[in-house]
């Protein structure tokens, strides 16, 4: 069965974050009188899959909060994590949700080599927040923001696809958004990769439709491919996604472009796919 893919082109944009931020973020100066509680509302599809998040259980340190509150400056800290009827799903989701937030620099898709722990996690929120009036002066009254979020995308045939979209301000003209897909397959229970996506020695010929689809994307910025290339060299993302219709590649700010042109997504068409991408990656 197709899935009904949301779009997500460029989510995270400085436009976006600007517009977007107060209704987004919560903040931690009103929530250290009690828990954070779940969650969104539950979103089922024809998959049976049932999605849902829940905040991070988290209150800031007592010195924190009470300079924080007397400066209306708290950091303002969002930290959701993936509840499903898949607690498998769950459990990879989430890792890699700790991993970002104890890694203050992720890269594109990085793999989940070790496992933080509540303990991890906390101790780098506690880091994060006191970083703020360690490093700026004392009558600055703008704050940090953290925000990690799972959201979920659809399914394509037996296979589930949600992202995790984090941001992260600590000053500066912007903050530094950061946006990841994941793929589960619902027959083997495991996480898939584009490697496990792609027939064996066909991935030359995938980077190959990549670099085409990377041009057409340029010329909707850019007068001249040749010019923009040299300053901004395509490189093959193995960050990807399926639609309804074929497959994305996601990029992160800098990656392939200017921070002003966000997080491009290359589309590859399944009539390009054939005979590339395994048959049943391809919507029946």
């Amino acid at each position: 069965m197709k899935a009904m893919v949301q779009s997500h082109l460029n989510r995270f944009t400085l436009t976006h974050i600007s517009l977007g931020r107060v209704g987004r973020i919560r903040r931690i100066g009103l929530l250290a009188s009690g828990l954070l509680m779940g969650a969104a509302s539950l979103s089922a599809n024809a998959g049976s899959l049932i999605s849902s998040t829940e905040y991070l259980d988290y209150q800031l340190p007592e010195k924190i909060q009470k300079m924080c509150t007397e400066r209306d400056n708290c950091p303002e800290i969002e930290i959701k994590y993936l509840k499903t009827n898949h607690g498998w799903i769950d459990k990879t989701v989430n890792a890699r949700i700790d991993n970002l937030v104890v890694n203050s620099k992720p890269t594109e898709s990085a793999p989940i080599k070790t496992k933080s722990s509540q303990e991890d996690v906390t101790a780098a929120v506690n880091d994060f927040a006191t970083s703020q009036f360690q490093d700026m002066p004392e009558e600055v009254s703008w704050a940090y923001s953290l925000m990690v979020t799972p959201d979920y995308l659809g399914h394509v045939n037996n296979f589930e696809l949600f992202e995790i979209n984090s941001y992260v301000f600590t000053g500066g003209a912007h903050g530094m958004p950061y946006s990841e897909y994941l793929t589960f397959d619902l027959t083997t229970k495991k996480q898939v990769t584009l490697d496990d996506m792609l027939i064996k020695g066909k991935k030359p010929r995938f980077e190959a439709l990549a670099h085409d689809a990377y041009k057409a994307w340029v010329k909707t910025v850019a007068d001249d491919v040749s010019s923009y290339e040299k300053s901004w060299p395509f490189t093959l993302s193995d960050n990807v996604t399926l639609t309804e219709t074929g497959m994305n590649i996601r990029y992160q700010h800098y990656s392939i472009g200017p921070y002003a042109y966000g997080m491009p997504v290359l589309s590859i068409p399944y009539s390009q796919l054939d005979k590339i991408i395994k048959p049943h990656f391809i919507p029946k």
